[in-house]
C-alpha cells in the first residue's frame, strides 16, 4: 500500500466522520471499486495520460452520476485528475482498515484441520471478542497438514493451537 493511497483513504474518512457517514462511505467506495475493476478497459482509459483529463473526468461523472455520494464522487475524480486512479483497491484497504478500528471490529484469520462446525465459530467469536475486547468477524478456511486444532491469526497476533505446532514443540523438548 502507497502513502498516497493512504492520504486519500485518511482524506475520505475524515470527511465521512464530519458527516457521520463512515458506513455509508464504506460501501459507496466498494462499489465505485467494484464497477470500476468489473467494467473492462475502466482503469486503463481514466488513468491514460493520452486521453486528456477532462474526458477522463467526464466520463467518471457520466458513469457514476448521483450513485455516489458527494465526497467519494470528488475522491474518484481527485484520484483520476492526479493519475493515481489505479491506486483506488489499496485506498479502499487503507479505508476499511481505518472503518475497522474505529468500529472495534477486528477480522480473526482462522485456519483449522477441518471445517469449524457453527457452534465451535460461535464459541470462538465469544472468547476472541471476550479476549480481545473487539467485535470480531471470523474468516476460516481448513489446511488437512495441521492434523487438528487451528491457527488464528487476528491484530497481528498468532495462536497457534494446531496439533502439528504442539508436536513440533515436544519434538524441540525431546531434543534438547
Amino acid at each position: 500500500m502507497t502513502e498516497t493511497s493512504r492520504s486519500y483513504a485518511d482524506a475520505l474518512f475524515s470527511l465521512a466522520a464530519e458527516t457521520k457517514s463512515i458506513p455509508e462511505t464504506l460501501e459507496a467506495l466498494r462499489f465505485a471499486r467494484n464497477e470500476l475493476y468489473r467494467t473492462e478497459g475502466a482503469l486503463d482509459l481514466l488513468a491514460s495520460p493520452a486521453i486528456p483529463k477532462d474526458e477522463r473526468l467526464s466520463v467518471l461523472t457520466k458513469a457514476f452520476g448521483d450513485a455516489l455520494p458527494e465526497h467519494v464522487m470528488s475522491l474518484l475524480c481527485v484520484m483520476c485528475a492526479n493519475g493515481c486512479i489505479r491506486e483506488l483497491d489499496d485506498c479502499l484497504t487503507a479505508y476499511v482498515e481505518l472503518h475497522d478500528a474505529a468500529q472495534k471490529l477486528s477480522t480473526a484469520h482462522v485456519t483449522s484441520a477441518v471445517p469449524l462446525t457453527d457452534a465451535e465459530k460461535a464459541e470462538l467469536t465469544a472468547q476472541l471478542t471476550k479476549k480481545l475486547g473487539r467485535t470480531i468477524r471470523l474468516v476460516c478456511d481448513e489446511d488437512a497438514s495441521l492434523l487438528g486444532g487451528m491457527i488464528v491469526r487476528v491484530d497481528g497476533k498468532v495462536i497457534d493451537g494446531s496439533l502439528k505446532h504442539r508436536l513440533q514443540q515436544i519434538k524441540e523438548v525431546m531434543n534438547s
